[in-house]
């Protein structure tokens, strides 16, 4: 799969190990990313989670939310209920609690992350204190906090309306003062969320909620960007230093000073204009293997990060959730079709009772019609839909052979 290199040092970075053509990066970035090879069945939903080492959140639910749709893409029509169940830990206040599988904070956006990860945040914690806010401002800090502590103490886990409200009877980020203060504890690492319900956060101590042996802050700043670049490196297979800062939304001067230390290799990649380091393990293993078919979120880590998705894939998508109606190209929630190892068209999907809707559907041309056509018969059965009905397609010849394939 690789060969070394024997040819003069590459004009910027490190001198590259190894030359990597363009298909073996993108079987190497689809094999870390759980899409290539026998799905890890035993695993399950957490194993998708360690692997990826973060799963974004989003508000939107179309066919269900992001979080749902990353482990469906990976293992199939796993249940719904399950993938929950596998994420979310309850903390009953009457019965000895169950040591959680994960927690909420600031990644690559708002993720799910697995609990192991909570030593490696703390730099962002102790930034976040140091800056003294970050999108609100208490009014009375001392007070505002103290009352959430004293509430979580002797109430156990809560959510914000629990706790008092969480908005003040504006708009969305009209927040309360006590939704503030949660929020801030939150974000300094004195509460955690490891738990939803209804899709409201449920916040509890982080000294009562998060083991013991993971509850502290004693890794300094290099060491806890030093182990997130190599969990990224580890999760992308190959990536360039843009790649590996954005994963979680690092910045590119932190994954310098570290880079020398996690274990990665440098690697040249052909077609790619930047160097690119690789996961050892990946370099290792043969990335062959059954590909997987299946829609992907926009929010999948696969793609979350669009240059790379271009360079890869040479596939550009951009959410179109927030542009006007008038204005949008694909459709409010347009999904990727992943086929083959590659990305060869795209859906907008929506439900209508027992109907999965594909309002717009695009595809690169007649061999992505029987995938697309597998991948939408499988979304509708895993949410409960019976049948697909195909409203629109960019080019009439293969929309009329999509109905046909789904007949």
């Amino acid at each position: 799969m690789v060969s070394s290199m024997t040819t003069a040092a590459a004009a910027k970075g490190p001198r590259p190990e190894h030359h990597l053509s363009a298909d073996e990066a993108r079987r190497m970035a689809l094999r870390a990313q759980g899409l290539l090879g026998a799905p890890d069945r035993r695993a399950g939903v957490r194993g998708v989670l360690r692997r990826l080492g973060a799963v974004q959140l989003d508000t939107i639910s179309v066919l269900a939310r992001s979080h749902e749709l990353v482990p469906y893409a990976r293992l199939g029509g796993v249940g719904r209920a399950t993938v929950e169940s596998a994420y979310w830990t309850p903390r009953p206040a009457d019965r000895a609690p169950e040591p959680p599988h994960s927690f909420e904070y600031w990644s690559h956006a708002a993720c799910i992350l697995p609990i192991e990860e909570w030593p490696l945040f703390a730099f962002r914690r102790r930034a976040i204190q140091a800056r003294g806010y970050r999108w609100h401002v208490m009014k009375e800090p001392e007070r505002s906090c103290a009352a959430v502590r004293d509430r979580l103490k002797a109430d156990g886990p809560l959510t914000a309306t629990e706790l008092g409200g969480a908005k003040n009877g504006g708009p969305w980020w009209d927040w309360s003062e006590t939704k503030i203060a949660v929020e801030w504890l939150l974000d300094t690492g004195e509460v955690v969320c490891t738990e939803r319900r209804g899709w409201k956060r449920v916040y509890d101590l982080a000294e009562r909620a998060v083991p013991q042996a993971l509850f502290h802050d004693d890794l300094d700043d290099q060491e806890c960007m030093r182990r997130l670049v190599a969990q990224a490196g580890a999760a992308m297979g190959v990536a360039t230093r843009a790649d590996l800062a954005d994963y979680h939304r690092l910045k590119g001067g932190q994954v310098d000073a570290v880079i020398g230390a996690t274990g990665l290799v440098p690697v040249e990649v052909a077609g790619w204009s930047k160097p690119a380091w690789a996961d050892p393990r990946a370099l290792a293993d043969e990335a062959r293997g059954r590909h997987r078919t299946t829609l992907l979120s926009p929010f999948d880590s696969l793609i979350w990060d669009r240059p790379r998705t271009e360079r890869i894939f040479g596939f550009t998508h951009r959410l179109e959730a927030y542009v006007p109606r008038q204005k949008r190209v694909h459709g409010y929630f347009a999904m990727p079709l992943l086929t083959g190892g590659r990305l060869a068209g795209r859906v907008d999907p929506a439900r209508e009772g027992s109907t999965l809707v594909a309002r717009q559907v695009s595809l690169d041309g007649p061999k992505a019609v029987a995938p697309m056509a597998q991948a939408l018969r499988e979304a509708a059965e895993w949410v409960g839909c019976d049948s697909v009905r195909v409203e629109r397609c960019d080019d009439t010849k293969l929309g009329a052979a999509l109905v046909s394939a789904l007949a």
